[in-house]
């Protein structure tokens, strides 16, 4: 047919077997959520089961004869504190001043306040009427924990019928209160609010919150210096100062989500020599059941069940392998990790030594993608503190001497000089760069700018006491 053709074309295409794709799986995962992999396996493979290492029967035997004893023993101890009871003439019952006492305890037990109620708190201490205090309250509650006002007073007003200015009022007296900033209605407001707490109102800052806010976050300086009649270097400092303000005060009362860390690997220092012990107790040890085996062998099944078996068989011995393999690599890397950072572990963070990724795949044998697979998410267990095992890897520098030094220890030895500076004279950037330089660390000034503020170190003219 006229204007149809027939082409051919060839293209290459990586697509991963569903059995590769679950391996890749077992050896990303954390430690819980291989758990719960494995688990899911278990509900949908009859063929695996878990070696739960039941005792001998003699075992059970004796383990009966020495729980029947020790019952006894526990019982006649029982009657005889029964009868000791029963015949004291000491014993008296609690008085109602031990009552007293043990409520006092349990109603001493702390008890982390969220921040509605440490504004509840501060509103009840307050001057301000009865029905402005339920506006106040009314306001509170609609305080989210980041400490904004989720609504306007006008909202409210057009809801409840109450008076808008009244609210706006009561409003002025909740964003007086502590943590600072708390009841504005958008970030604008919050910084206006603790500038003003400061006594900044009027300045260069408060000018830049109040009318440039979104020039601020999008770094645009010249833009506000030339609108604001200065320069640059003064919008600079400005905005350095801006950054030290709370953009959300009232995370200060938000709990900490739990968060759980099982280590894969623990090091010891047993005999003069570092140890590595796998956390494998927490993954539950697999093994093909013996009865599916037999159904294999029964010549009466039919080929299609026989088949189902096999399946099921295969791909139980291939998780089982997976996660052998996984303990494997994280074991080789764990290993090669204590080798190369011993000074880390001798003497904390300072001793931490540059380690890249493809130096450890190189010796482990494995691809570098591997490596980033087997520790994403794994917690090693040292002398220090846990530490996720992706903090072993960092780039560093070469001193002048020879030795090799992470981004981590360089960043120890900035936060150091800064805690000995003299208050009245901190150090500038480029003074940490000649003193890094005299002790062999060649670093620019740039990079020693973005290390501060990763540390959370404010520029010298911000740290200076007068």
């Amino acid at each position: 047919m006229a204007g149809l053709s027939q082409t051919q074309s060839l293209s290459q295409q990586q697509v991963l077997a569903p059995q590769l794709q679950q391996s890749l799986q077992i050896l990303q995962v954390p430690m819980l959520e291989l758990r719960s992999l494995i688990q899911q396996e278990i509900e949908g493979n009859p063929t695996l089961e878990v070696e739960d290492n039941e005792p001998k029967i003699e075992d059970k035997q004796r383990e009966s004869e020495e729980f029947r004893e020790e019952f006894d023993k526990l019982s006649k101890l029982d009657d005889e504190w029964r009868d000791y009871m029963a015949q004291s003439a000491t014993f008296v019952r609690r008085s109602s001043e031990d009552d007293e006492r043990r409520q006092f305890f349990f109603d001493s037990l702390t008890q982390e306040q969220t921040l509605q109620e440490h504004l509840f708190e501060q509103l009840r201490g307050t001057d301000l009427s009865k029905s402005d205090i339920q506006l106040g309250e009314l306001l509170i509650g609609n305080i989210d924990d980041s400490g904004f006002l989720t609504t306007t007073p006008e909202t409210i007003a057009g809801n409840t019928g109450l008076d808008v200015d009244d609210l706006n009022r009561v409003l002025e007296v909740v964003q007086t209160f502590h943590p600072v900033g708390v009841g504005a209605r958008d970030l604008r407001e919050c910084l206006l609010i603790q500038l003003k707490r400061i006594g900044k109102e009027g300045s260069l800052e408060w000018k830049i919150a109040l009318n440039h806010i979104e020039d601020l976050g999008k770094k645009r300086f010249p833009e506000i210096a030339r609108r604001c009649g200065t320069n640059v270097d003064a919008v600079q400092r400005a905005a350095n100062f801006i950054a030290t303000l709370d953009p959300k005060p009232g995370q200060i009362f938000s709990p900490d989500p739990n968060h759980y860390v099982l280590p894969d690997v623990t090091v010891e220092k047993i005999g003069g020599e570092w140890v590595i012990s796998l956390n494998g107790d927490q993954i539950p040890h697999l093994r093909i059941s013996n009865t599916y085996k037999d159904l294999m062998a029964q010549d009466g099944n039919k080929e299609d069940v026989r088949e189902y078996i096999r399946e099921k068989i295969r791909s139980g011995k291939f998780l089982i392998k997976s996660i052998h393999q996984r303990q494997q690599t994280i074991s080789n890397i764990a290993h090669e990790i204590v080798a190369r950072q011993k000074e880390f572990l001798e003497n904390g963070p300072s001793g931490l030594k540059p380690m890249t990724m493809v130096q450890i795949a190189e010796v482990v044998g494995v691809h570098e993608t591997t490596v980033s697979r087997a520790i994403s998410g794994k917690y090693m267990a040292t002398p220090h503190g846990v530490f996720e095992m992706k903090y072993f890897f960092t780039p560093g520098y070469q001193t002048a001497g020879g030795e090799s030094m992470s981004n981590t220890s360089v960043k120890g030895v900035i936060a150091e000089m800064v805690a000995k500076e003299d208050p009245l004279n901190p150090l500038s950037d480029k003074e940490i760069v000649e003193m890094l330089e005299k002790k062999g660390i060649p670093i620019a000034r740039r990079t020693v700018a973005k290390y501060r503020n990763e540390l959370n170190i404010l520029p010298s003219n911000m740290r200076k006491s007068f």
